[in-house]
Order: C-alpha cells, then sequence, then structure tokens
C-alpha cells in the first residue's frame, strides 16, 4: 500500500469536526491498552470551549488526550467501562463523572445492541482508509463493533504508525446473538480473518490527519517482591505441566497488563517446560513477549493490543515483518472469547489489589468504595480459564497493608473464579479446598509474616462462630477501617 487515503474522502480539520459533535453526544472510541486511540479529536473537543456533557466508551484504556485533556476540560459525564489515570479517577470517584465497570468480551455486543448506549459517533485511529474500509493501528479491542453500533464514523489517519503494523491484523467478525456460530480457530497462532474493517461508506462523516504517536507504557524495573513473584509461578508452572495430561504438547498462557505481568513473561524464559511449546493466548503485547519472542522461547502471541514502552514500539516497528510472523491481533471479542479461552486451555495470570481468607478478589475499589481503574478483561480470563492464577504481592504501602485480608469489601471475582494465589511469599493451590482450608493455607503460604497472626486471631474468631465459611462479621472489615 501507497496511499494512506483512498478515494474522495471527507478529510476535516479536528477543530471543525468538534464543532459537529453534539453536546450530549455518545461517542465511542478506539483503543485498547493506551494504545490506537484517537488523539486530535479529543484534544479539540477539550479546547473548544463548549459545554459538553459527553458520554465515552472505549474498548479498554486509552491516553491523556481522553482521560486528562478531556477529562480536565469538563466535557465528559459519563465514561465506560475502563480508567486508569488519575484525572479520570479523581472525577469518577467525586460524582463528576458517572462510571460503569464491566467485563470486555461481551462489550462490543452491548455497544450494537443499544444497551449500554446509543452510540452517536464512533471515533477510531486507522493508519489507513478508503471509501468503505479502515485498517487499525496498534490496537483491535472493540472497534469492529463500535463502527458497527454507531451512527456516523469519524476517523483519524495517524501517520506516525508504520503501515506494516496491519500485518499483525487478523480481524473476524463474531454474527450477534442468536446467530452466533462457533469461531473458526484451532490454534492460537492461526489467522481466520483479515487486515480491516468493513463499514456502510454513509457512515463516514470526516477523516482527520494526525502524526501524534501513542503515549507509551512505562514499566517500572521488577522489584523484589516481583521477582519472588515470578520465581513462584515458575515453580508452580514447571510441576503443573509436568503432571498435568493438559500440557501434554503446550503450555497456552495470558497475563494482565503492567509492570507485574510484563516482568512475570520475562519469567518464563527461565522455567523449564521441556519440550513443550510455550503459547500466549490474550489481550495485550508487552515488552517481554518481545523478548521470549526474540530468545526463540515463545512459539506464537495471540492479542488484541500492542501496548508496549517507547523502546518497545520502536524495536516492533523497525522489525514489524518479522514480528508479524508470530503476533497475531484480533477483535477484543476474539482475543477475550470464552469459548476460545476454554477451548485452548489457558492458564490466566492476572493480578488484583488483594484476596480474602477464602479467595474473594477485589481488582478494582480501595477500601471498597474508591474505584483504582476497572475489571477489563480479567474477569473473562478468570472465569473461563483452565487454571486461573492469581499474582500479587504480599503487601502494599510499603509493607504497611496486607494484601491478604480477612475479608475483601468489594467483589470482582470469587471464590469460585481463582484457582491458584501466588505471592512472593508462596503459592497456595485453592482446588478442592474447602473455605478454611483455603484460609489456613493463605495465612501460611501467601501472606506477609508480620500479618500472619492478626489473620489467625481473625480466624480463630471465625471459627469459634461456626458455620462453613467461618466470618467473623463484627471485625470482618476492621482492616480497612483502621487505614
Amino acid at each position: 500500500m501507497t496511499d494512506r487515503l483512498v478515494g474522495d474522502l471527507p478529510v476535516r480539520d479536528a477543530a471543525d469536526v468538534a464543532k459537529t459533535i453534539p453536546a450530549n453526544g455518545e461517542l465511542v472510541v478506539s483503543g485498547f491498552g493506551s494504545v490506537g486511540y484517537p488523539k486530535a479529536l479529543p484534544l479539540a473537543l477539550a479546547d473548544s470551549a463548549r459545554d459538553l456533557e459527553l458520554t465515552v466508551v472505549s474498548g479498554g484504556s486509552v491516553g491523556a488526550e481522553i482521560d486528562v485533556a478531556l477529562v480536565e476540560s469538563g466535557a465528559i459525564a459519563r465514561r465506560f467501562p475502563y480508567q486508569a489515570r488519575p484525572p479520570a479517577r479523581e472525577a469518577v470517584n467525586d460524582g463528576r463523572i458517572e462510571f460503569h465497570d464491566r467485563n470486555i468480551s461481551t462489550l462490543g455486543d452491548e455497544v450494537e445492541f443499544g444497551h449500554l448506549v446509543d452510540a452517536d459517533v464512533a471515533v477510531v485511529e486507522a493508519l489507513a482508509v478508503g471509501p468503505d474500509w479502515l485498517i487499525p493501528t496498534s490496537s483491535i479491542g472493540q472497534t469492529p463493533a463500535f463502527v458497527a453500533g454507531a451512527d456516523e464514523l469519524v476517523v483519524e489517519l495517524n501517520h506516525s504508525v508504520p503501515e506494516t503494523v496491519r500485518e499483525f491484523h487478523d480481524i473476524y467478525r463474531v454474527d450477534l446473538p442468536p446467530n452466533r456460530e462457533p469461531i473458526p480457530l484451532t490454534d492460537p497462532g492461526d489467522r481466520i480473518g483479515d487486515d480491516r474493517i468493513t463499514f456502510d461508506p454513509e457512515k463516514l462523516t470526516a477523516v482527520v490527519e494526525t502524526d501524534r504517536r501513542d503515549q507509551p507504557y512505562e514499566f517500572r524495573n521488577p522489584t523484589d517482591d516481583d521477582e519472588g513473584i515470578a520465581d513462584n509461578l515458575g515453580a508452580f508452572l514447571e510441576t503443573e505441566v509436568a503432571d498435568s495430561p493438559l500440557f501434554e504438547d503446550s503450555l497456552r498462557i495470558q497475563f494482565g497488563v503492567g509492570s507485574l505481568g510484563n516482568a512475570l513473561m520475562g519469567a518464563l524464559g527461565d522455567a523449564d517446560f521441556g519440550d513443550r511449546d510455550l503459547v500466549y493466548f490474550g489481550e495485550v503485547i508487552q515488552d517481554g513477549l518481545l523478548d521470549l519472542l526474540d530468545d526463540g522461547e515463545l512459539d506464537s502471541a495471540s492479542a488484541t493490543s500492542l501496548a508496549l514502552s517507547r523502546d518497545g514500539q520502536d524495536r516492533l516497528y523497525e522489525h514489524a515483518e518479522r514480528y508479524a510472523e508470530d503476533i497475531v491481533l484480533r477483535p477484543a471479542d476474539v482475543s477475550n472469547n470464552p469459548a476460545l479461552i476454554d477451548r485452548f486451555g489457558v492458564v490466566g495470570v492476572n493480578s488484583a489489589l488483594e484476596v480474602d481468607l477464602f479467595g474473594h478478589v477485589n481488582s478494582t475499589h480501595v477500601n471498597g468504595n474508591y474505584a483504582m481503574n476497572g475489571v477489563g478483561g480479567s474477569a473473562d480470563f478468570n472465569r473461563n480459564a483452565a487454571i486461573a492464577v492469581l499474582a500479587l504481592p504480599s503487601t502494599a504501602a510499603g509493607g504497611d497493608i496486607s494484601r491478604v485480608v480477612p475479608m475483601v469489601p468489594h467483589t470482582d471475582h470469587t471464590e469460585h473464579d481463582i484457582d491458584v494465589v501466588v505471592t512472593e511469599q508462596g503459592v497456595t493451590d485453592l482446588r478442592g479446598n474447602s473455605p478454611r482450608e483455603t484460609a489456613e493455607s493463605l495465612v501460611e503460604n501467601c501472606a506477609h509474616p508480620d500479618f500472619r497472626d492478626g489473620l489467625r486471631e481473625y480466624l480463630d474468631r471465625g471459627l469459634d462462630c461456626g458455620g462453613h465459611i467461618p466470618h467473623h462479621l463484627e471485625t470482618a472489615l476492621d482492616w480497612h477501617i483502621d487505614r
């Protein structure tokens, strides 16, 4: 491809397009893992000095142009289903923005059916566009469903993204229920789709050109806790792979986005899985996966987003043709599809804020009321993975707060969703445990030594109360009240 603009298209200035957005418009925007999101139009809306009350829906996390600039301008009234930047978080928690959190896999269905929003405009970043098609940039996310569900379409043509990124794309559209058929994907590395999204040409109202790069991830260096978690996870997986027929030929694994997930990816290269293939089937490609590919440790990687550091972006863009042999980007309703997670027997590894003594997990709300981000895709993988692993440090706030608590004040994942808990202290396998056995194992193996006595005291009080799950409700949330 030599021309990013194909055909007679309505190329317009972002400021002019911003004037046409309804003041209370419901916008669905591309973006996942803080990449592939529109930049010029959100900034133009933030600078427009109009009295806006927008609803903004994204497939996943987006950059500062939306969740900082547009938020600080006061233009966003409602935000779905994920936010992870301080200005958006503060606005959600003080009530300036109404926020709705939900899992990823069926988000596109909700938009197409009009259950979540009645989408006025889809604002989508692309590396090329024609009269009835566009090629996304560094993420796919829920963009195909958003384009299909919106009344109008604005395409941001981003010249900063190399055209070779299209080689990663495998865009397959699932039918809507009740006419949905099985997705014909039998191996995570296979391709079943195309590199583009098609649309009704009458929807396209504007093309806005930009060369603004994605804001890259900034992965912190692995901490001692990260390395301890990685060692314990690696040891658990080595034993599990050796003993279970589920891994006779390969280990299929997923990691949550972030610095811990990136560090855990790197640890896989040090583990001994015999002659089995290592395959990634998840949401995001992070720097640690590029390292595994470079070292020949990873057979293939399937995701919906290239969530990379600046160095990772440069490395991938420079060698896109080589990486495209092993990396596949799909829509989120494929990458997070429950049937495919089950079909491939994926080991899902995700983190959280805290876990309680009986295996309930809080991923999103500090002290049960202060929203930090969103549940994202962890719900899809924890519920449907062959083995759902929760990986987290045993403490927070420099060791002052235990992440293993008597009772979580907000539950994103129940004890029915989690199979294994890993901290830098050790591993607890919850499978087949009674609640009392789970609690005793979490105290002994996963809690930090500084908090074990307090957790034992709580468990003793619960045991005095009796019952299948020995909670002591009068003091169950004291650990959060006293923080």
